[in-house]
């Protein structure tokens, strides 16, 4: 399986070619199962140069999910399943957010300004829009429409993580499910999780699943498609040992996804967000 050689930095890099914003990673279209990972990467294109943060700022989370990317990348390579990333910071823009989102490009983020954000005008906004957060959301549509022609409907899978605590309040949570009102693939997955004892899983916890034209409402809601999108705390996948650990933990429920007949329907169930 091919995968574009990336590495994650602890702080934004310099691009002197231009600067792709997407990256992907090949699998059988026809196996069922999509990999998505909207917050993967912590780089910034050159001309944003550092957004006015110091460097320490774009090691945390808030600038992208610490290690989903190579938690992605295992999973994706265990499974043979497709797997489509960004390549950019949040920080720029933040792909899990609809277009007409007021929070996609963040000023003030976790307590961080983001001085490159503050006078941000519509003309830029959209600039960002059409340079980063559109080719990623083109590339999921291209791929889903490849894997639909190919027979019956993929599930698709987003991979997130959060951070242990939160305004000082520690997250009780191992990891978490979200999801809206299609409970397809989010039972097995509960139900899989659960019956590992040491586990505390959330069901919509830490966040609530239901946003409206964020990436599993525009490509999964309004397909019809299953989905769900799997929260893992950061700490426990920030090393080569806990990425290992939850592939190993996660590979079996999501080809189980992928073997089942119902998931591999198209069936609208709606959103709370409507």
């Amino acid at each position: 399986m091919p995968i574009m050689t990336c590495q994650t930095s602890a702080r934004p890099q310099a691009h002197s070619a231009p600067f792709v914003p997407t990256e992907s990673v090949e699998g059988d279209l026809a196996g069922g199962l999509l990999l998505l990972c909207d917050h993967a990467r912590n780089d910034i294109p050159v001309e944003y140069g550092d957004l006015g943060l110091p460097a320490d700022q774009f090691r945390r989370h808030i600038a992208y999910d610490i290690g989903v990317r190579p938690l992605t990348l295992e999973l994706a390579r265990r499974l043979n399943a497709p797997a489509l990333f960004t390549t950019f910071s949040r920080l720029l823009i933040d792909p899990n957010r609809g277009e007409d989102d007021p929070t996609i490009v963040m000023r003030l983020s976790d307590g961080a300004v983001v001085p490159g954000n503050a006078r941000i005008d519509a003309a830029e906004r959209q600039s960002r829009i059409e340079r980063f957060h559109r080719p990623y959301h083109d590339l999921i549509e291209t791929t889903l429409d490849r894997m639909l022609a190919l027979g019956s409907p993929p599930v698709v899978i987003s991979i997130h993580s959060y951070t242990p605590v939160w305004r000082g309040t520690p997250r009780p949570w191992h990891a978490g499910i979200l999801w809206d009102k299609d409970p397809r693939a989010v039972v097995p997955l509960l139900e899989g999780l659960a019956r590992d004892p040491a586990l505390v899983v959330g069901d919509n916890e830490p966040y609530d699943g239901a946003l409206k034209n964020d990436t599993m409402y525009r490509h999964c809601t309004s397909r019809g498609l299953a989905h769900a999108l799997i929260e893992v705390r950061q700490d426990l996948i920030a090393d080569e040992t806990g990425v290992a650990d939850w592939a190993e933990r996660l590979t079996p429920l999501l080809a189980g996804l992928a073997g089942m007949p119902a998931l591999r329907e198209i069936c609208h169930y709606g959103s709370r967000g409507d």
